[in-house]
């Protein structure tokens, strides 16, 4: 699968790029599935046409073994909890994850393949002991009731961040505190007042169970909706309760606090090892302004999105006493 996934990646159909999600499910495990009458190969060139009726969302291809050949048997709707999924994101790139085995309508990536280079998410990263619960619920770690529909909310923010391609900044700041405003430039041209709180009241009140798939859209809409706001020039500012307060700010360094000069690079790969390294080799002023607001503002969290589709995540280590910058891309596409 991830072979022919790869070349058809390389392929084109009419100019357009594929975007092809491929699951590992046999016919009779995906009830309401629409079934070919004769199954295709999987090869490249099927994969290549079939693409622009899966490019959609949650939309796979069903591949499965028959006559000891793998070929494509339709589009199923809803797959088995932890079915093998691969999604073809770009040109040579491949992610490899796993459908949920739960309501959050959340996959969880496995594996990235980009070129030549295979990264496989590590489950139990390091240093990540003393880290506050919001970062280890964006690395998939933080452990959640069952039915809690907000586990995946800021990975679900920071993925919407990350597609609109301009870039943006995110800053996560406590709920009921002013402390944070020292290191924000006044007065904010886009302050918000009162506070938005439509994200923060569709979490509050999750859907019944009937009316999961209805509330699930609205949540998605009300994410969009504010990660949108990250596309505008300065940070959007979340409160850890999913207040937005701003958007737009500017930062600035704390009155009476040092200008940061190094932290440590992490990445949720396996065999990636944390680094030092000083803070202008992660990116520009956006990085360099994130790393400088988590330094002085040490119970707060920033998401950097960069132009280029990476992500980075800034938060204060009590442990290490630095500012911690994980990479989290592998883990977004």
């Amino acid at each position: 699968m991830i072979d022919a996934a790869f070349w058809a990646s390389l392929r084109r159909e009419e100019g357009y790029i594929p975007a092809i999600s491929l699951a590992y499910v046999a016919p009779d495990q995906a009830p309401l599935a629409l079934r070919l009458e004769r199954p295709l190969p999987l090869a490249p060139q099927w994969l290549t046409r079939l693409s622009p009726a899966v490019e959609r969302p949650g939309v796979h291809l069903g591949v499965w073994r028959e006559d000891g050949e793998l070929r494509v048997w339709g589009a199923p709707r809803k797959l088995p909890p932890f079915s093998f999924v691969l999604e073809v994101v770009a040109p040579g790139l491949l992610v490899v994850k796993h459908s949920p085995g739960d309501h959050s309508g959340k996959f969880v990536n496995v594996a990235v393949f980009e070129g030549d280079q295979i990264k496989i998410i590590d489950q139990n990263p390091g240093m990540l002991e003393d880290c506050p619960g919001v970062l280890f619920s964006l690395l998939g770690l933080q452990p959640q009731d069952d039915g809690d529909e907000a586990a995946d909310v800021w990975i679900r923010i920071a993925a919407s961040m990350r597609r609109h391609g301009r870039g943006g900044s995110l800053l996560i700041v406590p709920s009921g505190s002013a402390v944070w405003r020292e290191s924000i430039l006044h007065p904010v041209t886009y302050a918000v007042e009162p506070p938005f709180t439509a994200l923060a009241n569709l979490l509050g009140q999750p859907a019944e169970e009937h009316q999961l798939s209805r509330w699930q859209e609205s949540l998605t809409r009300a994410i969009d909706a504010v990660a949108g706001l990250t596309a505008v020039d300065g940070a959007m500012i979340l409160t850890d309760r999913y207040e937005l307060l701003a958007f737009g700010a500017k930062i600035v360094r704390r009155r009476g606090f040092p200008q940061v000069t190094g932290m440590i690079l992490s990445e949720p790969v396996e065999g990636v090892a944390p680094v030092e390294v000083e803070p202008s080799t992660l990116g520009g002023t956006r990085h360099l302004s994130a790393a400088q607001f988590v330094h002085d503002q040490r119970e707060c969290i920033a998401l950097i999105a960069s132009q280029d589709q990476r992500f980075t995540v800034f938060a204060w280590s009590p442990c290490e006493e630095t500012v911690l910058a994980h990479r989290i891309d592998a883990l977004l596409l």
